[in-house]
């Protein structure tokens, strides 16, 4: 099995039996070849960092300090520029042997030889060097292991095949030695089966080391993509209130305009036509009733939709026409200069108007409080009713809707509702210069 990603190897092998498991690692095994082959390919890759800083020193040994800090700057510098090439072969290694990709390091490959030494200001690049430096000739080690417990196992389990043709005088001879040719030849045959798992456990290592040093960084990976689905996010919203606002375009300029034209027609009608049989006055009338319903309600729903006013005059023309439309007494303080984005403004308006209509339906309040205030980044909402409380997010009353609405532009929304009341909504939403 080759897989993409070392979690998910793991997870395939977690999910085998343990006797599944084990032929697995059996010395004969595909598995088992592959990891020896990756292991010891690695040793040359994984020495080459200190091959390369101790070279210049066995050319030339200084005596004096100058010569000396020459010298070390020398193979810094060295270093440096073999990082980039060593670290893009391991990459090509951990893909070709084990299918792993290892992602590229932000900022320090692709970049050309001799612009290498810049890359003293990635922070990236100290986790290279600690693999290349540290990591990297520890792992040569097992790759070294590897091969000799392969090469003891393979020695020792068949040192039977020659022991016959050693003189008697030899420590190994199997006519005299016999039990001590059959304790090593047992031995042998455990090294060719740990070999594998020796393997196993070094290439493991190996490509642990190398997601956590040689790759981005996971926690600013994190980062990046919680950055990326923040902005996708908002584009989302911005995206959903720009196509409110096309369809509250539409309707005004469409649907509206033929209802209004329609009810005014019939309105006429029923005004002026005389000698007209009582069966079609009432027909008349019944459809100029149903008109103007008809009309109330693609308001409503235009106004449900983005008011126009809110574009165009704010939140405090807007929320002043939602209040006065309100059948309890609301007292209104809006305080939002500079005005916020569109969207925002969207949301607290959303957020004013459901509230006062749950406040309608539900509380049986006698008096509103609703205030609107920007500080700083953050526009503040805070409406207070004097009804019987016990609002519950979970009880169906739209309040849920709304901390959904809220939080879709990272805002907070609070609420605290007491038995018997009052109960307090607040709600912050930043809006950012």
């Amino acid at each position: 099995m080759a897989p993409r990603h070392l979690w998910q190897y793991g997870s395939f092998m977690a999910s085998i039996s343990p006797v599944r498991h084990a032929f697995a690692h059996a010395p004969w095994s595909r598995a088992a070849w592959r990891d020896t082959v990756f292991a010891v390919s690695g040793v040359p890759l994984q020495f080459a960092g200190w091959t390369i800083l101790g070279l210049p020193w066995t050319l030339w040994t200084p005596v004096n300090v100058t010569p000396i800090l020459f010298l070390t700057g020398c193979t810094i510098v060295l270093a440096l520029l073999v990082m980039v090439p060593l670290t893009s072969a391991q990459r090509e290694r951990f893909w070709a042997m084990l299918g792993l990709d290892v992602p590229p390091l932000p900022g320090l490959e692709g970049r050309r030889w001799w612009n290498t030494p810049r890359d003293l200001r990635v922070p990236g690049l100290w986790r290279v060097l600690r693999y290349h430096l540290l990591i990297g000739p520890m792992l040569a080690f097992g790759g070294l292991l590897t091969c000799a417990t392969w090469a003891a196992g393979v020695l020792l389990a068949g040192i039977g095949t020659y022991a016959w043709a050693l003189p008697d005088t030899s420590v190994f001879s199997l006519s005299t030695h016999a039990i001590r040719i059959g304790l090593l030849t047992a031995l042998g045959v455990l090294l060719l089966l740990a070999a594998p798992w020796v393997a196993a456990a070094t290439r493991n290592l190996d490509a642990r080391a190398a997601l956590a040093l040689l790759g981005p960084d996971r926690a600013e990976e994190l980062e990046r993509r919680v950055e990326d689905l923040a902005e996708k996010r908002a584009s989302v919203v911005d995206a959903a209130d720009l196509e409110r606002r096309r369809i509250e375009r539409d309707l005004h300029d469409g649907a509206q305009q033929r209802l209004v034209s329609m009810a005014m027609n019939l309105g006429l009608a029923r005004e002026t036509l005389t000698g007209v049989p009582d069966e079609a006055m009432r027909v008349i009338v019944e459809a100029h009733e149903e008109a103007k319903e008809a009309l109330t309600e693609l308001r409503n729903l235009v106004r449900g939709l983005h008011p126009a006013v809110l574009e165009d005059r704010g939140l405090d023309a807007a929320l002043s026409g939602v209040a006065a439309r309100v059948p309890v007494p609301v007292r209104l303080s809006v305080r939002v200069e500079p005005r916020a984005s569109s969207t925002v403004e969207a949301v607290a308006y959303f957020v004013v108007s459901e509230t006062l209509t749950n406040i309608v339906k539900h509380a049986r309040a006698t008096a509103v409080d609703v205030e609107v205030a920007r500080t700083g980044d953050v526009l503040g909402l805070k409406v207070v009713d004097d009804g019987v409380g016990g609002a519950d997010p979970a009880g169906g009353t739209g309040l849920l809707g709304l901390a959904r609405r809220v939080r879709s532009v990272d805002g907070t929304f609070r609420i605290a509702s007491p038995a018997g009341g009052p109960t307090t909504v607040t709600v912050e939403l930043p809006c950012a210069l």
